[in-house]
């Protein structure tokens, strides 16, 4: 007796294809907060400085610049434990991060007058052990390879 094949394969075919899906759907983390940095001030004088420099330390993270002609070439985070952590690039026309006196001021708390909405932001961005996104803005003419392989930023409260 002759007993086609093809469908016992189907089930098959099936089941790694809904593993598959449910698999990369695990993979995905969301921020539960986003917190912004004014990484340009973090960097400050060590803009003018070609080479490694780190600008921001939460717990176990350190976060890090690579300077190259003036400009940001790369910026890294490393987990004391961990080794490195994948950052995320972003671009934004709307100003998220800034410091008056030493104090953080969300842009968005503002009125518009005092908001520059010509100027493109690039954000460079990791999310930590518990959730947080930190993103680290500079303004894009200072960043050596501008928007290249940015998506768009959107606030979590959008």
């Amino acid at each position: 007796m002759y007993v086609n094949p093809i469908p016992r394969f189907i089930p098959a075919i099936i089941a790694a294809f809904t593993l598959s899906v449910v698999g990369s759907v695990a993979v995905a983390v969301v921020a539960k907060v986003q917190h912004h940095h004014d990484a340009k001030q973090l960097v400050g004088e060590k803009l003018k400085q070609d080479g490694h420099h780190d600008i921001d330390h939460k717990g176990k993270y350190t976060a890090s610049v690579e300077v190259k002609g003036g400009k940001i070439a790369a910026l890294h985070v490393k987990h004391s434990e961990k080794g490195d952590i994948p950052v995320k690039k972003y671009k934004t026309h709307r100003k998220m991060a800034q410091t008056f006196g030493g104090h953080l001021i969300y842009a968005s708390y503002q009125v518009a007058q005092m908001q520059d909405m010509g100027e493109e932001y690039i954000g460079y961005s990791y999310i930590d052990d518990y959730g947080n996104e930190e993103i680290y803005w500079f303004p894009v003419e200072v960043v050596y390879d501008g928007d290249t392989g940015a998506v768009e930023y959107v606030p979590l409260s959008s």
